[in-house]
């Protein structure tokens, strides 16, 4: 009949392996120590190391005035509305919404530039232009669709 081996684990001092890591962290982690030590230099200039210290001392008094907030139906629509705004923004595509942007900052610009207001005249001829055309068609279908929900 076979003998048994003999096992014997191996015993693993966890204290002196953390003391060895952490007098090794100077020496590998240096940049990063630098780093951290330059960030938590800026928040507390800041202030914000003061105001996470307040926010974690009232952790109490913050979660039970939230929850009592959110028990009232102005609550519960707040957070319907926070849902329905994440859900929009996720489904916007970047690099439209950056478009969308820019035009109306170029927008914003050229109004600055105009000294009185546009006439009839040249409105009509804003409007006649083929980018007119295309914003008043996104802007009547933009309006279709508003109209169409609001009567549901």
């Amino acid at each position: 009949m076979a003998n048994p081996i003999a096992f014997k684990p191996i015993t693993v001092d966890f204290k002196a392996d953390f003391q060895r890591r952490l007098e090794m962290a100077p020496e590998e982690h240096a940049q990063a120590l630098l780093a951290a030590y330059d960030v938590l230099e800026a928040a507390h200039d800041a202030g914000l190391l003061d105001l996470a210290h307040g926010l974690i001392a009232s952790k109490d008094t913050i979660i039970t005035k939230l929850s009592d907030y959110a028990r009232l139906p102005e609550g519960i629509a707040a957070i319907r509305n926070l849902l329905t705004a994440a859900k929009i923004l996720t489904e916007l595509d970047p690099e439209a919404l950056d478009h969308i942007t820019r035009s109306l900052a170029s927008a914003a610009r050229e109004h600055k530039q105009e000294q009185k207001p546009p006439s009839l005249w040249q409105l009509w001829k804003r409007t006649s232009s083929e980018d007119g055309r295309r914003g008043l068609s996104f802007m009547t279908l933009l309006l279709s669709s508003l109209g169409r929900s609001l009567k549901s």
